[in-house]
């Protein structure tokens, strides 16, 4: 009995043998194209042609068989990417959707001044559409987009912040339109901001340049 299964399995293991053996040498025998094409939008043109040069330098075998590792490589280390899309178009086209970041603010880093993206990468690009706040002392970038995300969810607007001043206790402070500062605690933020967003709504301050809210449920002005 055990003899005639033995038999069965050594069967069919020829069998499978034969046929790898078949289907590698067609394989071989078949000739894929290779990548002729690369697409990339969502950038500059300028910057899309330096992207799409820098993956077409890989020297990319056919569609099938790319290792997608060394492309991801260097989309991962653009600093202007936020998120992408890589669809493969048989035979021999690759095409690369790119949402670009939003750039918050500018920072000094390491002797430099930086553009802060909202990917939580630091870009040396220094060309921007648009004023962007200066970002003071030296936080990391975690603790800056955690601030961010507290204050789109409070009242404030984030287009009417000039600058953050960023302290070793992990408090910041904020300047406003008319060069107003507003000192903020180290806990209960959104509630602070809503409270001094509520106070400017209700009174014309003239003259005012610090408004300290650190004080829980009060607000100290000085001139």
């Amino acid at each position: 009995m055990h003899q005639g299964k033995g038999k069965r399995i050594l069967t069919y293991l020829l069998l499978l043998v034969t046929v790898g053996s078949i289907n590698n040498i067609e394989l071989k025998k078949i000739k894929f194209d290779k990548v002729e094409k690369v697409y990339v939008s969502g950038l500059s043109d300028r910057e899309n042609k330096n992207l799409k040069n820098e993956i077409k330098n890989l020297n990319l075998e056919n569609i099938f068989f790319i290792s997608s590792v060394e492309i991801l490589k260097i989309i991962d280390s653009n600093p202007l990417i936020e998120k992408y899309m890589i669809n493969k178009i048989y035979p021999s086209t690759i095409d690369i959707k790119i949402k670009k970041t939003t750039f918050l603010a500018k920072i000094n880093y390491e002797n430099g001044t930086f553009l802060l993206g909202s990917n939580g990468k630091l870009s040396k690009t220094m060309y921007s559409n648009k004023e962007l706040p200066f970002i003071f002392g030296k936080p990391k970038i975690y603790d800056f987009l955690t601030f961010k995300d507290i204050l789109d969810h409070s009242k404030f607007s984030y287009n009417k912040i000039k600058n953050f001043y960023f302290y070793p206790s992990k408090r910041w402070d904020i300047e406003i339109e008319n060069n107003i500062i507003i000192k903020l605690p180290k806990t209960n933020v959104m509630s602070s901001l809503n409270q001094v967003y509520a106070f400017l709504n209700d009174n014309n301050l003239k003259n005012i340049k610090i408004i300290d809210a650190r004080v829980k449920n009060q607000i100290i002005l000085n001139d």
